[in-house]
């Protein structure tokens, strides 16, 4: 277990197994389940996995939503790429910043999550039915989270390749 948790960088503690943690704890209190989790690895793991889920949220929902309603404003790609190799303290903001949009996420899951029990419990929903609508949304938020990831590569390649130019004194 101590090899694990050595692997696992600041970010993914900080913005995965942390917030991941929490949203098992008040998922317990809030919807009275509790998932049957009973080594510590097993915790760890759902740990994790559940705040990889909610950081996904907050990337595909929360972020475009406090865009949209110009709640946050973004840096180029460029500019912050240029401005992270001049001041590291912009890597920390960073981290910091997408812990409190996961920390958003993670209300908003367990808003839909205590509504969603409740419309459940209310029309008789059977749990093969809520597996099936859980395994459907997960597939649909990965595949998203993997078209926001490959873009974002993209992106961070092309303003890398532009500053190259640009220090060149290239076109």
């Amino acid at each position: 277990m101590e090899k694990l948790l050595d692997k696992l960088s600041s970010y993914s503690i900080v913005n995965n197994l942390i917030p991941g943690a929490f949203f098992v704890y008040l998922f317990k209190l809030f919807i009275s389940e509790q998932l049957p989790l009973e080594s510590s690895i097993e915790k760890v793991f759902a740990y994790y996995c559940c705040g990889m889920i909610i950081s996904r949220v907050g990337s595909l929902i929360i972020e475009p939503i406090c865009a949209k309603l110009r709640i946050v404003k973004y840096a180029p790609k460029a500019e912050y790429i240029a401005a992270t190799k001049k001041d590291k303290l912009i890597e920390t903001l960073l981290e910091t910043n997408n812990l409190y949009r996961t920390c958003a996420g993670m209300a908003l899951m367990l808003l839909v999550c205590k509504l969603y029990s409740c419309i459940a419990q209310f029309l008789l929903i059977p749990e093969t039915i809520t597996w099936w609508v859980i395994i459907v949304l997960l597939l649909i938020l990965f595949i998203v989270s993997y078209r926001k990831q490959t873009k974002q590569i993209v992106s961070r390649v092309v303003a890398a390749n532009e500053n190259t130019h640009q220090d060149a004194g290239g076109d």
